[in-house]
């Protein structure tokens, strides 16, 4: 079950995305794990929260 109840939207200056995110508590938290965005989603393999891309966003790879 995931910890939020809508995915959390994301954008560029946000990039590379990481969970545990900043805004939640620290009694909560996991092993970081940085993010992979397909189709501009992605989903935390520890604890299912769901991260969005906001539309428009642009991913600029390295």
């Amino acid at each position: 079950m995931s910890n939020a109840t809508q995915p959390v939207e994301l954008e560029g200056k946000d990039l590379p995305a990481h969970c545990p995110n900043p805004a939640m508590p620290l009694w909560s938290s996991h092993p970081r794990v940085f993010l992979e965005f397909k189709d501009g989603a992605a989903k935390c393999p520890y604890c299912g929260t769901e991260y969005r891309l906001k539309p428009g966003t642009v991913v600029s790879h390295h």
